[in-house]
């Protein structure tokens, strides 16, 4: 009867009678590499305590050990999604009151509108007709602001 508490080694052996093998032979015993020559560094008997140069590191008495509860930092960045800003109203975030919004449109006289003038100047239009630009808010940049708290939140220049 097989004993439940016997290794694998012991059940596998005793009954043909054979022990065990020993551990196997070192790198060094087969392939024949530095078998007779001496070490390049003083080993130390199996009972002698190594004190040899180099065979004890010095011992350390600076800072003492960490604690064993680390702490750990992590940062989160957030950040908006980026807000392109054209001559229509946008649904943002605003920054400033940190509300969803629709922002609020202001139409200014920009470079193309001063261009478009001075265009119709050289063409002869001198009676008033090249004013016609400051009128027509496709010509203007566009400032957006917030509904709630009158931030200025983003431009669109159109030149």
């Amino acid at each position: 009867m097989l004993n439940p508490f016997s290794s694998l080694a012991d059940t596998m052996s005793a009954p043909s009678g054979i022990p065990a093998p020993s551990a196997p032979p070192s790198y060094e015993e087969t392939t024949g590499i530095n078998v007779n020559y001496p070490h390049p560094y003083p080993v130390p008997d199996p009972g002698q305590k190594p004190d040899g140069k180099g065979m004890n590191p010095p011992s350390y008495t600076g800072q003492p050990m960490p604690a064993n509860n680390p702490v750990t930092v992590q940062t989160v960045y957030v950040q908006q999604p980026v807000v392109v800003f054209y001559d229509r109203p946008v649904q943002m975030c605003c920054p400033s009151c940190n509300q969803m919004i629709v922002t609020r449109l202001s139409y200014e006289s920009g470079a193309l509108t001063w261009l478009s003038c001075g265009g119709l100047c050289l063409l002869g239009c001198i009676a008033g007709c090249c004013l016609i630009p400051f009128c027509i808010d496709a010509l203007k940049d566009v400032d957006h602001f917030c509904p709630n708290c009158n931030a200025h939140v983003g431009s669109y220049k159109r030149l």
